[in-house]
């Protein structure tokens, strides 16, 4: 069992390039754990914990309905933004400046095997964090991701998450909406859900911007908590 994550900051980095290295990552990981079972052997699994910002893309899980983006090719390219279909659970979603994103690739088999607890534990990492900036984040019965004044007409989300998982493998993730822009999420029906508001934390806070590197710290600072993790 191995609890020690290797994390790595990406900084501005395009989201195909991004998601070819997740790929990458991921496939090591499976490899290993397939080359441990055929030929009993005890090689060590890793883990990652990818931070990155994107320019502005979409992207549409596995299970998601195209028509919820709102924009034709040429109205996309108008944008500046990119459309990718992924292999993620969910719907559509924005990424871009402003946006930090998230994508641990854990062998869950180094921390528990339940897919389940492991999306709570995401979302808890995010309720913490906000707490923090004197927020009360929540989530929202049967809509993975973190919401503000749940259960009110004034309902927003302010993080996205959508993942997958092979042989206890994960990838994706999260996505936090810090000093976002989000005139893009208009573009867009958020998640598949109509009529629900989209926040960002400067938006929240009533500030310009807020610290980019200071949420960092604090989302990992309870990621490592709940997972009884150690970062290198």
């Amino acid at each position: 069992m191995n609890k020690q994550i290797e994390l790595q900051d990406l900084g501005y980095k395009d989201y195909k390039d991004t998601w070819d290295y997740q790929e990458a990552l991921f496939k090591g990981i499976v490899d290993a754990k397939i080359k441990n079972r055929r030929e009993e052997t005890a090689l060590k699994t890793k883990n990652y914990f990818l931070f990155v910002m994107h320019p502005h893309v979409y992207t549409l899980g596995k299970s998601g309905d195209l028509s919820n983006l709102l924009l034709n090719e040429a109205q996309l390219a108008e944008k500046g933004a990119s459309f990718y279909k992924i292999n993620r659970g969910g719907d559509i979603t924005y990424h871009g400046p402003g946006q930090i994103v998230g994508y641990p690739i854990l062998d869950l088999e180094n921390f528990f095997t339940d897919i389940h607890k492991y999306l709570r534990f995401l979302e808890e990492m995010i309720i913490l964090t906000l707490a923090e900036y004197g927020l009360k984040a929540e989530r929202s019965p049967g809509e993975t991701g973190v919401w503000l004044d749940v259960g009110t007409p004034f309902a927003r989300k302010i993080c996205a998450m959508g993942v997958r998982a092979s042989r206890w493998v994960t990838m994706h993730g999260f996505a936090l909406n810090v000093n976002a822009n989000l005139g893009y999420f208009d573009n867009i029906i958020p998640c598949g859900i109509r009529g629900k508001a989209v926040t960002s934390l400067n938006v929240e806070l009533a500030q310009k911007t807020v610290d980019e590197v200071e949420v960092k710290e604090k989302l990992l600072k309870h990621f490592k908590s709940l997972f009884e993790a150690e970062f290198a």
